[in-house]
This record gives structure tokens, sequence and C-alpha cells, in this order.
């Protein structure tokens, strides 16, 4: 049922080939189709609801090949850019429901052939799932992995694709989702599932734009950079009430870029939990200090991936200061997210500007989403 409209997609496109392959406007524009098949991940001991035997979805991804309008795209060997969707049947509807996912990607190609390619995509974006956690009409407290109807939703996809012409392109690999709503609303162990998947792409007109090669770009150097960033995340309390009360975190670290195109980072930041310090109040824990001991600490590395604006993040931390409520007694915590650049200049006092958007995790598992802008000189 959830494949015909894909399918009404691709035929359209294939009615349009013969007045599209005469219009430069269609150039490097087209759709992908691929079939999922997987299974469900139990990454955490209090992940205890029954795992399907199989879980299916479909993926449709609106895409458009650079050819070099902006030096980024010659930096990173010509990506596609895309537009996703996907619709996940995780094998038991009465628990888990159904999950439709909207997302923004980038595929890069990493190792390019004539006529074969392996490539790499990820997205991330938001998602609708028809089943969560719920103690009234009507119940479902055996889904104690998603907690709420609106979840983040990332993918990551990597497969080998032949070129069969300049229209059609098949493709098969293996690709991994993961939904969370970032413990706005408990629970939130989240799902993670690991599949294989084929498919294949259609270009109406080319999937070969004619390219703008601007010969040797101009080497950016590898400067260094001092980097301040604010953020605010909201956490359901474990208190009186069971309020959304905020997170409040600040980081400070240096930067540098190489091979123009890349950071590696390291820091510290400071986060502080007004969840945290409802929960003190509400048991009587740390009584007269209890915004005193209501927050946590981290000393990180990370790596920015860039493309052109946009920066995609992946870092690691190791706590030097936990709080009664640190997930699990684990020592490290991870963030993933990306930066959308506001300024980005090679001269200046202020050197960049962006605002930010990161997930902080404990493995598979999230704590809190990060919202929050940032400055560096």
């Amino acid at each position: 049922m959830a494949i015909k409209p894909f399918t009404c997609i691709l035929l359209l496109l294939l009615a349009a080939r013969a007045s599209a392959q005469q219009d430069d406007a269609f150039s490097g524009f087209g759709v992908e189709t691929n079939l999922m098949a997987g299974k469900i991940i139990k990454h955490t001991k209090k992940f205890t609801a029954p795992i399907p035997e199989l879980s299916t979805a479909v993926d449709v991804n609106f895409v458009w090949q650079t050819y070099g309008k902006k030096e980024w795209h010659q930096r990173r060997n010509f990506p596609q850019i895309g537009l996703g969707m996907t619709l996940t049947d995780y094998g038991n509807n009465q628990v888990f429901g159904h999950c439709v996912g909207i997302y923004p990607n980038i595929q890069v190609p990493i190792v390019r052939g004539k006529k074969l390619e392996w490539t790499l995509r990820i997205g991330d974006g938001i998602a609708y799932v028809t089943k969560k956690y719920s103690r009234r009409s009507p119940a479902d407290t055996v889904n104690t992995a998603i907690g709420s109807h609106i979840n983040d939703f990332a993918i990551f996809m990597t497969d080998l694709r032949y070129h069969a012409d300049d229209h059609w392109q098949l493709q098969a690999g293996v690709n991994f989702t993961h939904i969370s709503n970032g413990y706005f609303r408990p629970p939130n162990l989240g799902v993670n599932m690991v599949g294989a998947h084929v498919g294949i792409q259609y270009f109406p007109a080319t999937y070969k734009p004619k390219r703008i090669i601007r010969g040797d770009l101009p080497k950016l150097a590898d400067r260094w950079l001092l980097h301040l960033r604010m953020g605010i995340g909201f956490n359901e309390a474990n208190a009186t009430g069971n309020p959304h009360l905020p997170v409040y975190i600040v980081s400070g670290y240096a930067s540098r870029r190489y091979r123009s195109k890349n950071k590696i980072y390291g820091g510290i930041d400071y986060a502080y939990h007004e969840p945290t310090y409802a929960f003190y109040k509400t048991y009587g824990i740390h009584t007269g200090h209890e915004r005193s001991n209501a927050w946590d600490g981290t000393f990180f590395l990370g790596h920015e991936f860039l493309i052109g604006r946009v920066g995609i993040l992946t870092q690691v931390g190791y706590y030097y200061r936990t709080t009664y409520l640190t997930y699990g007694n684990d020592p490290f915590n991870q963030k993933f997210g990306a930066n959308l650049y506001l300024i980005q200049s090679e001269k200046g006092v202020i050197k960049e500007l962006f605002i930010t958007a990161l997930l902080n995790t404990h493995m598979a598992v999230a704590e809190y989403s990060e919202f929050g802008i940032g400055v560096g000189l």
C-alpha cells in the first residue's frame, strides 16, 4: 500500500523523459527508490519490548547532482544532495506502529569509477511515529522505546552503484536508521534498525550535468580559531507534575581547519540541569545545596565535516564532574549534529557565526537535544 504513491511518482518521471531530455533545467535532478529490510537492535538491557523477526521500509529520495556552481561542490568531489522520505514498518504494529520520516541528506562518493561507485549517504530530519508509550487508552506500556509521536530521524546508508546509462542507476547496500525524541518526553530508549537495501535511481535528463571546473581551488589556511557556543535543551523532570525544564549549556573550544574542508576541535563545557534541580527538591537530595549539585561538565574532542555553510559534527566527551542523575554512571557522552554558518570569513575579528543543533547521547540512548548559537574568533 505504501509503495503505490512512490510508483506513481516514478511513472510520472518516466512520462516526462522525452521533454526533459531536451531541457537543461532538469539536468542532474532525479528520484531514487530503495526497498529496505532489517531488524531492530536491542541496544540496552532496558529495551524489553519484543523484537520482530523482520522490519521493512520504503525510502524515496529526490536528488540533485551538484556540478560546481559552488566551490564546495568541487572540494567534496561533486556529491548529491537530496530530500528523502522513509516509511518504516517495524513488524509489530501493536507495539511499535509505523514511522514516517522526512529528511535532508547528502550522498558523497567514496570511490568513483566509470560504471561503478561506492557512496555514503547521511541524513537527519523529523519523523512521526504512530505508536508510543502510553498508560491511557489506547494503552501501550510494552513500547518503552518511544515516548512521543514526533521524533528525530537519522539515517546512514552505504551502497555500491552501477551506472547503466545517463538515466538509470542500480544500487545495493546496507543501512542504519535511528528515531529518538532527545528525552524531551520519556521513555526514550530510541529505536535502532540495521538492514540491507536494493534500489534504483532515475534521472529524466541526465545524472551528469555539465560541470564547472575551477581548476586548482585556492587552499584555505589551516587556521586555529577559538569558539564560544551557548545552547539550551529541555527534559521532562522526574519531579512533582513532571514539568519540562531547561538544560543550559556553555562550551568553549579551539578548532583547527585542515584540507580546506574539515575541522578537528577540542574543549570544555558546562551544563546546568533544571530537571535535576527539580528532582533534588522533590526528593530531598542535597538539601540546601540543590543548585550547586545540579550541573555537570565535560572535556571533549570532535570533528566537523564542512559542506559549504553547513558543518556536520561528531563529538565524544569525558565527564570531569557528574550529577546524581548522570545517565547510568557512564563517564562518556557523545554529541552529533550540525552547525549552520551565518558568517564565514577569512578576515576580521568575527570569522564565524553559527546556529547549532546537537543531540547529546550515551551511546545509542539520547539524553537531551541542544539548540544554540556560537561564534569563532
